[in-house]
């Protein structure tokens, strides 16, 4: 049995009953895509008939929050305290001699497109796109790694371009572009869900080495292996390394690309990556996602934690949702046990200022589930007045991957108070319970009902 990496994930998909396999041939252009898009990313997929290849694609690994807390052996109620003690306390890896990464490895006659199975999305998407591809940097001056989930529009050959908009990638790139030198580098594809999760800590706030992290959260060292022509350490489970450089002053356009929220972001000339070698297991399976919100809950994990940790310095917190409808990044509604009659808006100006990327924020109070959105939505209907309980702020930074902010370089936050007012008029907001609702076994009423 497989320990880490995505055949250790597809394993336990498996045994718990969560992978849906199709034997039917499908269409990497449009097709698979579009059959990933029906449950929303959310049901994991392995297509193991993919029309022009003998390779197999896994997606919509990591888009179910119930499932990813099951891969990464955490409850919801544990999440936070586990990942932040992961952050706080990350673990060494362990350097392997030689890994299953290695069965084959590849120099000449690289053309990734006819290679491997890229799926194309969208109708004006500029090209196939690697969408799950891990890219991993080292700071030559310090070694310190770093990983991140990046997108590789495919070029001709061995080429792709490569979307460094990170504000760490950027800065090391050019620092080396001005000396005329290249960035080495390595994609990985065919990792699980806690380098996924790793991954997303923010290099730029925290500097923390995310291997290390990774093997905090795992509860054992992730192995590692030498990469076979760049100085990097790679998984040594993955399924796919391409190992190559990003070479000075050298651009293609990259984009259209149908983004996280279900719109076209703009071309622009990007760096591209020259892919001088290919690692790859025996019956190596490629992984994909479908771009939209729910790739994007690894990232909203990393927000919540963030969020929670801004917000328990202000008020007492109980619980946050970074949620998907604003693509983990764009809304948040957090719930707190209110003391005094500022906690609202102050919880509503600590969300905001966690993050540009915040827009919109709902504060409500504990006895409010945040991840029910009827509850949620409620509470805004009983429990809020405009003309009191309204917090606006015109002229912000907001994200450019939100198109109206895109369209007026600025963007217009609000926040919503939706708790309870304190004193005597708190009793008249109690919510009306039914005693024991909570034990009621339905199916004991109607035995073929499904839940």
């Amino acid at each position: 049995m497989e320990r880490q990496m995505l055949r250790a994930t597809i394993d336990k998909l498996k045994k718990n009953g969560y992978l849906e396999i199709c034997d039917v041939e499908v269409d990497p252009k449009y097709e698979l895509g579009g059959v990933l898009k029906h449950y929303k990313n959310e049901r994991p997929m392995l297509f193991n008939k993919v029309r022009g290849s003998k390779t197999s694609v896994v997606g919509a690994l990591f888009g179910n929050r119930e499932i990813y807390y099951d891969l990464l052996n955490v409850t919801h109620e544990e999440r936070i305290a586990k990942f932040i003690n992961a952050m706080m306390n990350p673990k060494p890896t362990k350097l392997l001699d030689k890994g299953p990464i290695m069965e084959n490895i590849l120099t000449r006659n690289i053309d990734l497109k006819s290679m491997l199975p890229v799926p194309t999305y969208h109708g004006k998407d500029s090209s196939s796109y690697i969408t799950s591809g891990m890219l991993v940097v080292k700071d030559p001056q310090t070694g310190k790694r770093y990983v991140s989930v990046r997108r590789f529009q495919m070029l001709k050959g061995n080429k792709m371009s490569a979307l460094i908009a990170s504000p760490f990638l950027t800065r090391e790139f050019q620092a080396l572009e001005s000396k005329n030198k290249p960035l080495e580098v390595a994609v990985v594809l065919g990792y699980d869900a806690n380098l996924l999760l790793a991954s997303q800590i923010s290099s730029e706030t925290y500097g923390l080495d995310k291997y290390e992290v990774d093997s905090a959260l795992r509860g054992e060292p992730l192995e590692l292996v030498k990469c076979h022509s760049v100085d990097l350490e790679v998984p040594a489970h993955a399924e796919y390394v391409f190992e190559g450089i990003i070479p000075p002053n050298k651009r293609e356009l990259e984009g259209p690309f149908g983004e996280l929220m279900g719109y076209y972001g703009s071309q622009a000339p990007h760096p591209i990556i020259e892919v001088k070698v290919i690692m790859h297991r025996n019956n190596p399976i490629f992984q994909t996602a479908f771009p939209c919100p729910q790739e994007h809950l690894s990232n909203g994990l990393i927000r919540e934690i963030e969020v929670y940790s801004r917000l328990k310095a202000l008020v007492d917190v109980k619980d946050v949702n970074v949620t998907i409808g604003g693509g983990y990044r764009f809304h948040v509604v957090a719930s707190i046990h209110k003391k005094f009659d500022g906690d609202g808006k102050s919880a509503i100006l600590g969300v905001l200022a966690s993050s540009t990327d915040v827009k919109h924020v709902v504060i409500v109070d504990e006895d409010v589930n945040i991840f029910d959105h009827d509850e949620v939505e409620g509470a805004m209907a009983s429990r809020f007045q405009a003309d009191h309980d309204l917090v606006v702020i015109g002229g912000a930074l907001g994200s450019g991957l939100e198109p109206s902010h895109v369209v007026r370089g600025i963007t217009t936050k609000m926040g919503l108070d939706a708790t309870k007012p304190l004193g005597d008029d708190c009793i008249k907001f109690e919510k009306a319970r039914i005693p024991n609702f909570e034990k009621i076994d339905i199916k004991k009423y109607f035995p073929n009902i499904e839940k």
